[in-house]
């Protein structure tokens, strides 16, 4: 990936704000905008310089990850912050912008002791709002996380039985996603059976899954830092009439969430889309979250799709489609995919059946 045009769109935001430099301490944002992989690093921007400012353990990996970038390096028992101030001494920077949004107040104070020049200025959102966007290679990498999802759960699935736990699954998930070259999960999967499907954020039991009629199963694969996100209810019992008339209902609110995806449609549209469907069905009370959320360095990023959210779509956005529907003594049902935003419309990027007689094991 080339990261050097994303360091430029900073530095013409310095500008326009009159800044001289940005301190970037939010590691994600750093390997965002450099390619380094690690933590424990800042990286300052300036209006013509990019600096990252780490320690001896990363000299290698740094050099090998983003040579285009200056480094400063501390050696042992030298402090972060002496380097930090050292080297906005040395770029004579006067008004600093750092992360408001991720910078501790403790950090914040111990920059204004060291360089009690400097003026401090919050930024809010600069890099977060580059990070909506995703490049050529940022898609390809979602779409093989996406690809690397399938064909684990599909193993997975394969041999799901009565007598299998749901911490089995989650264990058997992640191998599976590392056997196949990922990194590892996007996130510890959530596997709930029957009542615990109306957990959103469940984490795995000992549970069978022989003991309830279906099971509810979110996962996603890291693939070259990019993360996928899906969810998918498995019936492993009879299909009973509610459950059948259940997932009817929030299958069609995805559907409907997914096509009302295109550029310049704003987020709460889209989810508005799939919550209807699910009003109308008189369940809205039982829809207590978004439709969904940006994926990318993180499982959880912008651009959301809820309520009260007027950001417009555009293409190169990835969002995922995700409605619910919960009842606490009852289950949970929940169909999640990951959605490209096109030029033209959408795309979208997971696999998986999800049509209920497509879903069955036992």
């Amino acid at each position: 990936m080339n990261h050097a045009p994303r360091r430029s769109k900073i530095r013409r935001q310095l500008k326009k704000e009159g800044l001289d430099a940005l301190l970037v301490t939010n590691f994600v944002n750093v390997t965002y905008l450099t390619g380094f992989t690690g933590d424990d690093s800042y990286l300052l921007v300036t209006t013509d310089r990019d600096i990252l400012i780490s320690d001896q353990r990363y000299s290698q990996q740094l050099e090998s990850e983003c040579p285009d970038v200056d480094l400063q390096i501390r050696g042992p028992g030298q402090k972060m912050i002496d380097d930090v101030a050292k080297t906005l001494k040395k770029c004579k920077v006067s008004k600093l912008g750092i992360e408001a949004s991720s910078m501790t107040v403790a950090l914040r104070d111990k920059v204004e002791r060291a360089v009690p020049k400097a003026r401090l200025e919050p930024t809010d959102g600069w890099i977060e709002a580059l990070r909506m966007i995703k490049d050529r290679d940022e898609i390809a990498a979602t779409r093989r996380a996406c690809e690397l999802a399938r064909r684990a759960f599909e193993v997975v699935r394969a041999k799901i039985t009565g007598e299998t736990k749901e911490s089995e699954i989650a264990a058997d998930l992640e191998y599976q996603a590392r056997r196949f070259g990922g990194k590892g999960l996007s996130f510890t999967p959530i596997v709930g059976v029957q009542e615990r499907a109306a957990l959103p954020h469940g984490t795995a039991t000992e549970r069978k899954i022989g003991s309830g009629d279906f099971v509810l199963i979110d996962w996603g694969v890291n693939e070259s830092l990019y993360m996928s996100d899906l969810t998918r209810i498995l019936a492993t019992g009879k299909i009973s009439t509610k459950l059948r008339k259940l997932y009817g209902v929030v299958l069609k609110a995805q559907l409907a969430g997914i096509a009302a995806i295109k550029p310049g449609v704003t987020c709460e549209k889209v989810d508005a889309a799939a919550r209807k469907v699910i009003e109308r069905a008189g369940h809205g009370k039982y829809f207590g979250h978004g439709l969904g959320h940006g994926t990318g360095l993180e499982i959880h990023e912008a651009p959301r799709l809820a309520k009260n959210q007027e950001t417009k779509l555009e293409a190169g956005m990835i969002v995922t489609v995700e409605p619910g529907i919960y009842f606490p003594e009852w289950g949970g049902i929940r169909i999640e995919d990951d959605i490209l935003v096109t030029r033209s419309g959408h795309e979208v990027l997971s696999n998986v059946p999800k049509e209920l007689d497509e879903c069955i094991v036992g």
